[in-house]
């Protein structure tokens, strides 16, 4: 079993930054691929960003491409986002995710964490 627990989100204007955290515990953070999802009002689930377990590549959806950046610490057993020159439609709940042994972001992740809200006003 692998827990999940973001922080980070609030409430921020146009332009500006945020960075969520997400600590995972449980089974090997090393034996996974871990990445970022939202969900606005209204709209279906998307990954934003995801970093593979064994190729430690980085993928971006289009909309955040050049604007966020996923890391991770294995020793701190942490996966972050950076999350520059914010738009509001970037405004949703982000969660994050865990695959075991994946290196792209899958339809349904093996867990996802309860999620932190990012709300950014214009």
């Amino acid at each position: 079993q692998v827990e999940l627990v973001e922080s980070g989100g609030g409430l921020v204007q146009a332009g500006g930054s945020l960075r969520l955290s997400c600590l995972h515990s449980g089974r090997a953070f090393v034996n996974y691929g871990h990445g970022w999802l939202r969900q606005a009002p209204g709209k279906a689930p998307e990954f934003v960003a995801f970093i593979g377990w064994s190729t430690d590549r980085s993928t971006y959806a289009d909309s955040v491409k050049g604007r966020f950046t996923i890391s991770r610490d294995s020793a701190k057993r942490t996966v972050y986002l950076q999350m520059n020159d914010l738009k509001p439609d970037d405004t949703a709940i982000y969660y994050c995710a865990a695959q075991f042994r994946g290196d792209s972001p899958p339809r349904t992740p093996d867990y996802r964490g309860q999620g932190t809200q990012v709300t950014v006003s214009s």
